[in-house]
C-alpha cells in the first residue's frame, strides 16, 4: 500500500507544519522567547514559516510595535497571514530568500532563528552578517541549531532514516552517498555544522552571551504521522532522490523506517539542540 497522493502535494508546498511542528519544534518557541530581555519594540523572525513564533511573541510582549517575519515559501506566508491577521499593523511578512536578504530600514531589539541555519549552508555567513548589521546595540540574536551525530559520509539525523527508506526500495546502503552526490542533495548531517565550527563562524559577528542545550527527542504515534512530519518539515528535499513514480513509495518507506526506529529505541531520533544567545560584537 502506497502513501496517500496528498503527501506529495504536502511535500511540494511544505504544508501541514502546524501539526508537524509538535513533534520537534513546538518546545523551542517558549525556550527562545523566555530569553528576550526587557520589553522589545522590534522583533525579526528569520524563516518565520507559518507565523507561530511571531504569534506567541506578539501576545507575550505588548511592547512589540513591529514584528517582522522573513520567509521564502509563499504557501507558508499565506498561512501566516491568516494566523497573524488579528495583530493588524503590528506584524509585517516579507517574502525573503535568506541566502540573499535585502536590507531593512530599521534595527531589531531581538532577532530569532529557530532550526533554519542549516538550510543556508554553505553561505550562512551572509545571514549572520545581515543580522549583525540589523541588530540594535543592546539587542539579542537568539539562534537554535540541531546537532545530530554524523558518520564518515556526513550523514546524520534525518539522513539515517532516509537511507533506511531507500534500502527498503532496493538500494544498497553503500550506494546511497553516491546517490546524494549525483542528486545534489547535501546530507542534513553535513549542513548542520559542528558546535565548534559554528562557534567560530558566529564569533566573526557576535559575542556569545550564553548557551543553553537540551535533547530534542522525536516520537510519533504511527508511521503515517511521521510521513506527514517528514513532508511538512523537509518538503521534497529528499524525495527528489527517487524518480517521480516512486515517490509515494519513498514517503511511505520513510514513515515505516521511522516506526521501526521507534520500536527499537523508544524514539525516532534524539539529538542535542543548542540555543545561542548572541549580542553585538564588542
Amino acid at each position: 500500500m502506497t502513501a496517500a497522493p496528498d503527501v506529495q502535494t504536502q511535500a511540494r508546498r511544505l504544508a501541514g507544519y502546524a501539526d508537524a511542528s509538535r513533534l520537534r519544534q513546538e518546545h523551542d518557541r517558549d525556550w527562545v522567547l523566555d530569553r528576550i530581555p526587557g520589553a522589545p519594540a522590534t522583533l525579526f523572525d528569520l524563516g518565520s514559516g507559518i507565523g507561530q513564533l511571531l504569534d506567541t511573541a506578539l501576545d507575550r510582549f505588548p511592547s512589540l510595535t513591529r514584528a517582522v517575519g522573513l520567509e521564502r515559501s509563499p504557501h507558508r506566508i499565506a498561512e501566516a497571514e491568516e494566523r497573524l491577521a488579528r495583530h493588524g499593523a503590528r506584524v509585517e511578512l516579507r517574502p525573503t530568500d535568506l541566502t540573499r536578504p535585502a536590507p531593512l530600514p530599521y534595527r531589531a531589539d531581538a532577532v530569532t532563528m529557530t532550526s533554519v541555519l542549516h538550510w543556508l549552508y554553505p553561505v550562512e555567513e551572509r545571514i549572520l552578517s545581515w543580522v549583525a548589521e540589523h541588530l540594535a546595540p543592546q539587542g539579542r540574536f537568539l539562534l537554535t541549531t540541531y546537532h545530530p551525530d554524523r558518520d564518515e559520509h556526513g550523514f546524520g539525523g534525518e539522513d539515517d532514516i532516509v537511507r533506511e527508506a531507500l534500502g527498503e526500495l532496493g538500494l544498497r546502503p553503500d550506494t546511497v552517498p553516491g546517490l546524494f552526490r549525483a542528486g545534489g542533495v547535501v546530507p542534513i548531517g553535513t549542513r548542520t555544522r559542528t558546535t565548534d565550527d559554528l562557534g567560530h563562524l558566529l564569533a566573526h559577528h557576535f559575542t556569545v552571551a550564553a548557551v543553553d542545550e537540551r535533547d530534542a527527542v522525536v516520537t510519533a504515534d504511527s508511521a503515517e504521522r511521521y510521513t506527514h512530519f517528514h513532508a511538512a518539515t523537509f518538503g521534497d528535499y529528499y524525495g527528489r532522490l527517487v524518480e517521480p513514480a516512486r515517490r509515494p513509495d519513498f514517503y511511505r518507506a520513510v514513515g515505516e523506517a521511522a516506526a521501526r526506529r521507534q520500536e527499537r529505541h523508544g524514539h525516532i531520533s534524539s539529538m542535542p539542540v543548542r540555543l545561542w544567545q548572541l549580542a553585538p560584537a564588542n
